[in-house]
């Protein structure tokens, strides 16, 4: 199932029926799961880590050198989880001495032209949608959704199932359960049709949305909304969720559309 036509490091750790194209790439300490599919013309360099059942489309690049002036050569690595796809020209860094690991959950998509710098977590069923950028640091938790050309700020956090709007640039913390649109980046509501399809009910739903009106509808500042909310509605798995997000944000959440601009 390896083309002769393809280079692959006899230090390689290569699973069970992996098919790997013609002028693939595949450095010395690479390890890839059974069952994956390696296209044509990818490289993969030393300290990737792939699962089971991965496909990695032409002109990938996963666990790269990172684009970070302070790397110094320390070893590090790149993880993808079991049946992640990584699409065309998608580019991967691996991570520094900060976390010394990139890491891409499993059941993720990938699509065309994404970059994942180093020292970046994406969770489990994401979807990064066409020419995606993320810096360094960031942190993209399950079930989110980036719509396509976003930019992400360093050391951002997405919440899980988040939805951005594509050619959003992200440059504050978006909590869990919401949508994000507009510029500036702003609430645009809860992601209540992601929600529906993850198998939440209308009385959870109902109680996510009652919890944000409170957050960016109310006119209080954070430590305001989220004293209200502990005070005011009873403890559930979603409300302590929402509430340490946004308390152990350290880049600020993203705004109320139209927010007075009203800090903590």
């Amino acid at each position: 199932m390896i083309s002769p036509l393809a280079l692959v490091s006899p230090g390689a750790k290569i699973g069970q029926n992996v098919t790997i194209e013609p002028f693939a790439v595949i450095y010395d300490d690479v390890e890839i799961g059974d069952d994956s599919w390696i296209g044509p013309n990818t490289t993969i360099f030393t300290g990737a880590r792939l699962g089971k059942g991965v496909k990695v489309f032409p002109g990938a690049s996963i666990a790269a050198v990172p684009q970070d002036l302070k790397f110094d050569g320390e070893y590090t690595t790149c993880t993808i989880g079991d049946y992640t796809t990584i699409r065309e020209s998608v580019t991967i860094s691996r991570g520094t001495k900060d976390k010394y690991t990139t890491s891409v959950g499993a059941n993720c998509l990938l699509m065309a032209y994404v970059h994942i710098a180093h020292d970046c977590e994406v969770g489990n069923n994401c979807i990064l949608a066409n020419a995606v950028q993320l810096a360094g640091h960031v942190v993209i938790e399950d079930n989110a959704i980036i719509g396509g050309t976003s930019a992400i700020h360093q050391f951002v956090r997405v919440g899980r199932h988040v939805m951005v709007s594509g050619g959003s640039l992200v440059t504050k913390d978006v909590p869990p359960f919401t949508k994000a649109a507009r510029s500036p980046l702003s609430y645009a509501g809860i992601n209540s049709v992601g929600l529906r399809r993850r198998g939440f009910s209308n009385e959870k739903i109902n109680e996510i949305q009652d919890l944000y009106r409170v957050v960016f509808q109310s006119g209080y500042n954070n430590s305001q909304a989220l004293d209200y909310i502990e005070l005011n509605f009873l403890p559930t798995a979603e409300r302590d969720e929402v509430i340490q997000f946004i308390r152990t944000s350290e880049r600020g959440v993203m705004r109320s559309y139209g927010s007075n601009g009203k800090e903590d």
